[in-house]
């Protein structure tokens, strides 16, 4: 099932609701690029999670700065349907 969102698009004085849709091979390719930013992401925030840890003199065990990691990872992570969103206004923008 393909990614579609819609829009609203003023017709004539009336508000209508376009629904624009990313073919397969474009939200392939969103998506291996959401793929490489949470990647990119993640090793950040393990990174993130240890400066924490040293600039707080907490002892760094390993499962708790991958957990700390983790929940940063969480709480900036929602880039895929982001990715997909920013796509679709952009098609929805070129159609004009």
């Amino acid at each position: 099932m393909v990614f579609s969102k819609s829009f609203p698009k003023v017709k004539e004085k009336q508000t209508v609701w376009e629904e624009v849709f990313l073919t397969e091979e474009e939200e392939k390719e969103v998506e291996g690029k959401a793929k490489e930013e949470n990647i990119r992401l993640m090793k950040e925030c393990i990174e993130d999670a240890k400066k924490l840890f040293e600039e707080s003199n907490l002892k760094p065990y390993q499962s708790d700065i991958v957990q700390v990691g983790i929940s940063l990872f969480e709480k900036s992570s929602s880039h895929n349907v982001y990715w997909k969103e920013n796509k679709v206004k952009e098609k929805s923008i070129q159609s004009k």
